[in-house]
C-alpha cells in the first residue's frame, strides 16, 4: 500500500475538514487532483460523520486514472 494513501486516510478519518485542508496544501495531494475540503465539512455535519468515514476509506482506494474519486475533483 502507498504510504501517502494511508496518511490521507488517517488525516481525513481523524481530522476530517482540517485533514482535507492539510492534504490539499501539502505533497499529500494527489497530482492533478484537488481535495473537496468544504465537502468534507458540510457533508460530514449533515450525515453525522458518515461521509467523512466513506471519504476516508475512499482515500485508500484512490485511483488517479479514474475520472472521478469520492472527495476529489480534477484540477
Amino acid at each position: 500500500m502507498d504510504d501517502k494513501k494511508l496518511i490521507r486516510f488517517l488525516l481525513t478519518f481523524f481530522l476530517g475538514f482540517i485533514g482535507s485542508y492539510i492534504i490539499n496544501h501539502t505533497d499529500f495531494k494527489p497530482e492533478g487532483w484537488t481535495s473537496r475540503t468544504w465537502a468534507y465539512l458540510i457533508l460530514s455535519m449533515i450525515t453525522f460523520g458518515i461521509y467523512g468515514l466513506v471519504a476516508s476509506i475512499c482515500n485508500l482506494t484512490f485511483d488517479p486514472s479514474k475520472s472521478t474519486n469520492i472527495g476529489y475533483i480534477k484540477d
